[in-house]
């Protein structure tokens, strides 16, 4: 079993990645930790409990931070033409639901349950990094104890989704995410060089519902907007972001990958851009110098994935 925190800002490839981790029959879901970015925080955190109550997951949901690291930083819009007003496809989530977060900051729940279950917990985190930011800030030694970090975000050889240099997650908290993947802790950075590959269509997903239920119906009538939107990129179908993070965890050999160091651009035109110094590349003395290595996804077995979460999401 894999013992996981989400770390997430639900979000409509959020939801299908949640109801994903909870149907896997290898995840053990410790928790849900909420941030800022497709919603504020107020509404990324109602939607995490909302999806809880709907799917009966019984992981506790914690609230993260409502900015980024470094507060000067310019607030940005929410994307309410991607994923709605209500940040679930404007399915008409109420404004309260049932439950009450844990009493803990998201950043606080992660190093309790991170030291309740040393050298067991993978970390998947797919929105901004603030949360696991805080959480090294705090408690700098959880680096030794997390059993791995697996980050939807970032491009590395491939363009942008936000700006030409940057992929939205990583642009929304650049110096959160540096930190991240600059932490002596195992990071794999699964972004749009793969992502990108992987569709869900509406037909599959209306295959889906009508055979499993009342879950993946609400699944298939949140992800209705977001496919709309992405009607300009593929045809009828959503590009499973989040999901793919959540595969990695369950099937790592569906993934190609390099090793090396990463940084992360702050500020300027390439603000949010990801780069890594390949592992066995040879350069002038550099600020990638002494960082670990972290592993990048760079290419994905789409076929395989895809059936994996059309396997997982039917058990529901």
């Amino acid at each position: 079993m894999h013992k996981v925190i989400f770390d997430t800002d639900p979000g409509v490839d959020d939801a299908m990645a949640l109801l994903f981790l909870h149907q896997h029959p290898d995840i053990d879901l410790l928790g849900i930790t909420t941030i800022f970015g497709n919603a504020s925080i107020e509404t990324t955190t109602r939607n995490a409990l909302f999806l809880k109550n709907a799917w009966d997951i019984p992981a506790p949901v914690a609230k993260g931070v409502a900015e980024t690291i470094d507060p000067a930083r310019a607030h940005v819009d929410w994307p309410v033409m991607i994923h709605g007003h209500d940040g679930l496809g404007n399915i008409g989530v109420p404004d309260t639901v049932e439950g009450e977060p844990d009493a803990r900051p998201a950043h606080r729940f992660i190093i309790d349950t991170v030291r309740a279950h040393p050298g067991e917990v993978t970390l998947v985190a797919v929105g901004r990094m603030t949360n696991l930011a805080r959480a090294l800030a705090e408690d700098p030694e959880i680096v030794s104890l997390v059993k791995a970090v697996v980050i939807m975000g970032g491009a590395f050889d491939v363009a942008g989704n936000i700006t030409p240099a940057a992929e939205a997650n990583i642009h929304g908290d650049p110096e959160a995410a540096d930190i991240v993947m600059g932490a002596a802790w195992p990071v794999t950075v699964i972004g749009l060089d793969v992502t990108m590959k992987t569709v869900m269509t509406r037909p599959a997903l209306a295959a889906i519902a009508a055979a499993s239920g009342p879950r993946a119906k609400l699944l298939a009538d949140i992800s209705d907007f977001y496919i709309d939107f992405y009607a300009h990129i593929v045809a009828d179908g959503m590009v499973v972001h989040d999901s793919c993070a959540c595969v990695y965890v369950v099937a790592p050999e569906l993934f190609t990958t390099r090793t090396g160091a990463i940084r992360v651009v702050c500020g300027g035109i390439a603000d949010g851009q990801t780069i890594q110094k390949a592992d066995g590349r040879s350069f002038p003395p550099s600020p990638w110098d002494e960082l670990p290595s972290q592993t990048v996804c760079t290419d994905i077995d789409a076929d395989a994935v895809m059936a994996l979460i059309t396997e997982t999401l039917s058990r529901a």
